[in-house]
This record gives C-alpha cells, sequence and structure tokens, in this order.
C-alpha cells in the first residue's frame, strides 16, 4: 500500500517517519520529497507498506496527530 503523508515539519527526516509508521507493521520505504535545487524537505512524503491492512491501521492512528510539533495529514494514494 502507498500511503502519502503531508504537512511535514522539515525537522522530520525520513528515519522519523519509518519508524512511525513501523509501530504498525513491516514499512518497504518511507521517504520525504525533497527540492531539487537545495535538497530541502517539500513537507509531504510516501511511505510504502507490503501489507494493506497495517498501511490503514497506521492511517486511521496517524492522520491528524503531531508529528515534531505539526498536524500531519495521512491517507492512501
Amino acid at each position: 500500500m502507498n500511503i502519502q503523508v503531508f504537512n511535514l515539519s522539515r525537522d522530520t527526516r525520513d528515519n522519523d517517519l519509518r519508524r512511525l509508521f513501523a509501530a504498525f507493521g513491516i514499512v518497504n520505504s518511507a521517504e520525504i520529497a525533497r527540492d531539487k535545487l537545495n535538497g530541502r524537505s517539500k513537507g509531504n512524503a510516501l511511505i510504502e507498506m507490503p501489507v494493506d491492512s497495517d498501511g490503514r491501521r497506521a492511517i486511521v492512528a496517524l492522520d491528524q496527530t503531531l508529528v515534531n510539533g505539526k498536524k500531519i495529514s495521512v491517507s492512501e494514494i
């Protein structure tokens, strides 16, 4: 399952997201979108989880929660 995360703090790192989502199951990848020119976070990320039910549980649990001081939005792609 592919999951999108929006409104991330610029302080959030790929490993932070991997740990956050790993509480719900296996995480194949967790990658924050970065500006190609300066390498800064664009504030959104893509998470890939191989088990759909784990991904759905993560979405329900994490949507609209605070991560590094910002309320994130989490949904299935």
